[in-house]
């Protein structure tokens, strides 16, 4: 079977646009300020990409255990196995560092979020003693304006949520998909080898007649008709070599 027709190298393809979609992500995120929501999006993002890269690599990685059991039944060899292995254990490497970067960054962030929370508590506490002096009315101002912004940025947060969701079930429908196309061809495969099992043993049950008729046939000729049959066909074979290559 081609690369073009193995369903390994559809679900391949598939992971690997999402591997270099994912790194391209990445790079976006390494460019981006740790302190803007930007990156904050990005991270999501990218937590989400690896964790459903991982589930299609261990996926793949089921279809190759089996087909080790039995390579030559899926028309491959141990080569070609090694080969497919060795690409998930690289596909699985860079998920792993983009996740790891990712961890990294977080607890940098979660140190200094800690320094600057206790910066902005004092500073709370300053503002605090300084809007006792102001006005009610603007104290409501400033706290109808800060719950404002963080209702809209909690909806922004939650649409960007949802698009990755979807971004997520797309991938997992088109993996089902390719997953049902394997088994399918894999049936017709098993269908193909049955009828041809078939016919095989139909063709040497009949090849086993023929040769006993010819036996019995030999036999009761005898020597001299033994003699006679193979004049005759040498005879035949004579006419025809001279009707083939000199007509």
């Amino acid at each position: 079977m081609s690369s073009a027709q193995d369903p390994f190298y559809i679900v391949k393809e598939e992971i690997q646009d999402s591997i270099d979609k994912l790194l391209s992500t990445f790079h976006q995120w390494e460019r981006t300020p740790s302190d803007s929501g930007e990156q904050l999006r990005l991270t999501n993002e990218l937590l989400a990409g690896c964790e459903s890269i991982e589930w299609q690599v261990d996926e793949l990685d089921k279809t190759i255990a089996v087909a080790a059991k039995d390579p030559s039944w899926y028309g491959i060899d141990e080569v070609e196995l090694d080969k497919r292995r060795r690409w998930t254990s690289n596909a699985r490497i860079q998920v792993r560092n983009v996740k790891k970067s990712l961890v990294t960054q977080n607890e940098s962030n979660r140190t200094s979020t800690s320094n600057i929370n206790g910066v902005r508590r004092e500073l709370m506490r300053i503002q605090n003693s300084h809007q006792a002096e102001k006005p009610n009315q603007y104290i409501a101002q400033d706290n109808d304006d800060f719950i404002s912004s963080e209702s809209d940025r909690q909806l922004l947060l939650i649409r960007q949520q949802d698009e990755e969701l979807d971004e997520l079930s797309a991938s997992v429908q088109r993996i089902g998909d390719v997953g049902l196309t394997i088994h399918e061809e894999l049936l017709a495969q098993e269908k193909i080898i049955d009828e041809l099992g078939t016919e095989m043993e139909g063709t040497s049950n009949r090849l086993d007649f023929v040769q006993k008729k010819v036996a019995m046939v030999m036999k009761k000729a005898g020597a001299k008709g033994q003699l006679m049959m193979i004049l005759f066909l040498l005879a035949l074979f004579i006419v025809l070599f001279v009707l083939v290559f000199f007509t």
